[in-house]
């Protein structure tokens, strides 16, 4: 069947490959520059590669897609499926990252006509948007149908994120050295929400074992009511994040889908490894 709308995202929706085919998702990568060389994020550097070149301290920046890498895309989207009424391009938060920027003035020239949307989002929060977007499509929407339905979804969506450490949100510029020092003598474990396009300090909690309990009953206090998505995020902690979702299974009555992945460099690198986060999105 034509398909008269189609929906791109980047690849820090780190939205599981099965659903990018199923609901033909066009996944943009951002870059990631280790030591000087830049790699593509999800093809070219896996995360259990940046996981390791974070614990040695080596240097791990990012950088968005560039406006052709952008441009190439509509192009090719545009002359495969000559039915095309118009691209919907979903993003993460502006306020993180210059990707939506790129995708602004690439739209600009694009054979067809391309909604660019800054979600406000990041993970798995941005994947949900942008499988709202592509299962409106498929159902014959508009472009402004799926662009209404990403937005409708972001509303509904939050996302809380444990981290083992400070050091690299203090690497990162997220916080100074005086506090991320501090942190570390208490044996401090920072849990973090998504809030206004940024990641930002939520609560402070002594202990790992606490502070995750914490982030469950988090996800679980704001999943009282209705039907709800969720995803559970890791970097290199794969044992935690399936125990956090078989407990989240067992406790969320109104549970309709869980993905389970591990998140790439953009939330990694800022991160580290052992980070632990929970996507709630409601339907």
């Amino acid at each position: 069947m034509a398909r008269h709308v189609a929906v791109v995202t980047d690849s820090t929706a780190y939205l599981p490959p099965e659903l990018l085919e199923k609901h033909h998702i066009t996944a943009v990568p951002l870059t990631v520059v280790l030591d000087g060389e830049a790699l593509e994020e999800g093809t070219e550097i896996s995360a259990p590669a940046l996981a390791e070149a974070l614990r040695k301290h080596r240097p791990v920046t990012t950088s968005r897609p560039s406006p052709e890498t952008f441009a190439a895309t509509y192009r090719a989207l545009a002359e495969s499926q000559p039915a095309l009424d118009g691209i919907v391009s979903l993003h993460l938060s502006a306020e993180v990252s210059g990707t939506y920027d790129a995708a602004v003035l690439a739209a600009r020239d694009a054979p067809v006509p391309v909604r660019v949307v800054d979600t406000g989002m990041v993970a798995m929060a941005l994947g949900f948007c942008a499988l709202a977007a592509a299962e409106t499509a498929e159902a014959g929407g508009t472009p402004d149908d799926a662009v209404a339905a990403a937005e409708k979804r972001a509303e509904g969506t939050a996302a809380y994120f444990y981290v083992d450490t400070l050091d690299y949100l203090r690497r990162g510029g997220r916080i100074g050295a005086a506090q991320a020092l501090f942190g570390s003598a208490l044996a401090v474990k920072p849990l973090l929400e998504l809030a206004d396009g940024r990641i930002g300090m939520l609560e402070k909690v002594r202990t790992a074992s606490r502070a995750i309990a914490r982030l469950e009953e988090i996800a679980v206090e704001h999943s009282a009511d209705g039907r709800v998505d969720m995803a559970v995020h890791h970097l290199a902690a794969p044992e935690r994040a399936d125990q956090l979702a078989q407990r989240l299974r067992e406790r969320v009555p109104g549970l309709a889908d869980l993905h389970v992945s591990e998140v790439g460099a953009v939330i990694g690198a800022h991160t580290g490894p052992g980070l632990l986060g929970v996507v709630l999105s409601r339907r």
